[in-house]
């Protein structure tokens, strides 16, 4: 892996910066050039919010994706704003629980995980977003396994240790899910 620009979008709410965080600490415990770049609509939850993550051996020029090889949707308008702008051959993850249709372009793999009604059944309401990224690292392999605890500990702040075992949860579920 030279670079690999991801593009995780969704609803402000929906953690969609948290998992660009979490990428993005999995990158570094490997040694990676990192960068991570937030946007989200003034209203924030409820409104549309992405997060671009660039994982790289070398150092990165431009933090902004405007390509992604790696495309994770949490909404049906993330998928139709970005699938047009997915590099060939790209990689699409999206939440089947919230998008019904499928992918439009023959040059994408897509993997459609029902992640939101996946975290309501088992009682993880509001961690699809980590149930998504468990399946783009089983997939991807962005990180090894065994880094996924060391990056989740970075990445929950400790006012919150209490939400690391729920999604650790989310993550093992994503990882292990088969459609």
């Amino acid at each position: 892996m030279s670079e690999t620009n991801i593009l995780v979008a969704g609803f402000g709410g929906q953690g969609i910066l948290f998992a660009g965080k979490f990428l993005v600490y999995a990158g570094l415990i490997n040694g990676k050039q990192v960068s991570w770049l937030p946007s989200y609509g003034p209203e924030m939850r409820g409104g549309t919010a992405s997060c671009g993550v660039i994982i790289s051996d070398t150092p990165i020029g431009s933090p902004i994706v405007t390509q992604p090889d790696m495309l994770i949707v949490m909404n049906a308008p993330s998928l139709e704003r970005y699938e047009p702008d997915c590099a060939r051959n790209g990689r699409v993850f999206i939440d089947s629980s919230l998008i019904t249709r499928e992918l439009g372009r023959s040059d994408l793999t897509g993997w459609y995980v029902p992640a939101a009604k996946m975290a309501d059944e088992n009682g993880l309401t509001g961690l699809a977003n980590m149930i998504m990224i468990g399946k783009f690292i089983k997939e991807t392999n962005i990180c090894a396994y065994n880094d996924i605890e060391a990056a989740l500990k970075k990445t929950v702040p400790e006012r919150r240790r209490a939400l690391y075992d729920s999604n650790l949860e989310a993550l093992n579920l994503g990882y292990n899910y088969r459609r």
